[in-house]
């Protein structure tokens, strides 16, 4: 049986402290603030990133290079026969382009997973991953049934302040203005390879329940499973854990069944929304009906 090692980047939100205890490994994703690189959870913490984000340092993601890649890769194959690694979406990044790129001068030892997943629903495939090689599955094997999960995942974010989507150029400083005037609490939706706008409210009580609803409908018409027993459910926030669990009681409410995990969101998504930011997400289990 090949023994096979599972590797994602740090955009999934997984630490390092965390990927040694579960056997899995995480490549740290650089950022520059105010043009100094740091390594996500290697010198570059969530409440580091946080403290210089709300002070209105100049922050920007940026691809691992090509070497801390392909350095990782050659350390795993030191240890293990093949390597899975999954990256976050190509929609989102270039990063992923790169990977399959590199891949090919692996003789077929690496296997670049592009299965168009970020944060807590890329975090869902990575201990997918590690379940199915745990179960003597082949880094191919591995691959084809992530791939064949492609879209089976869902995540809705309400973002606090326009203030840094203002800030990536993502929206105009016009409509931000509007936007703060009116008080909205944009909710943006990630549903396969793009992060767009799904709607606008008027407070966090009304983006919540939005969002709550969007979740109940993509599991009975875009997921045909009204109960959502066959999904898992996640909860995700920037920063304000208190909200956090109060906007996780009230999905808990609506969803009594589910057992729902809660985790930050990457900092990669954090550096484009800002603090505040809550989030619902779902996906697909394997193993039972699509």
């Amino acid at each position: 049986m090949s023994m096979v090692a599972i590797l994602t980047d740090s955009n999934s939100g997984i630490t390092q402290a965390e990927a040694a205890r579960a056997g899995i490994h995480v490549l740290p994703m650089p950022f520059y603030i105010n043009d100094e690189m740091f390594f996500e959870e290697i010198d570059l913490t969530q409440q580091d990133f946080y403290e210089r984000l709300t002070e209105g340092a100049q922050i920007k993601t940026s691809m691992p290079t090509v070497g801390s890649v392909t350095d990782m890769w050659k350390k795993l194959l030191r240890k293990y026969d093949e390597v899975v690694y999954i990256p976050m979406s190509s929609g989102l990044s270039s990063s992923c382009e790169t990977a399959f790129m590199l891949a090919q001068d692996f003789d077929g030892k690496v296997h670049v997973v592009d299965n168009q997943r970020i944060s807590v629903t890329q975090r869902q495939s990575v201990y997918d991953a590690k379940m199915l090689a745990d179960e003597g599955k082949s880094a191919a094997q591995i691959k084809d049934i992530l791939m064949e999960e492609k879209f089976q995942s869902s995540i809705y974010i309400m973002v606090d302040t326009l203030t840094y989507l203002k800030r990536g150029g993502r929206i105009t400083p016009a409509a931000a203005a509007l936007g703060t005037l009116l008080k909205l609490k944009p909710v943006l939706q990630i549903q396969g390879e793009r992060l767009d706008a799904f709607a606008k409210a008027r407070t966090v009580k009304q983006a919540k329940s939005i969002m709550i609803e969007a979740m109940k409908k993509d599991f009975a018409e875009r997921f045909h499973d009204a109960s959502g027993s066959n999904m898992h459910l996640e909860i995700a926030y920037t920063y304000d854990r208190e909200a956090a669990d109060l906007f996780k009681e009230e999905v808990q409410a609506q969803f009594p069944e589910h057992e729902i995990v809660m985790n930050p969101l990457s900092l990669s998504v954090s550096c484009h929304i800002g603090p505040g930011a809550l989030a619902i997400a779902c996906s697909h289990k394997l193993g039972t009906p699509a």
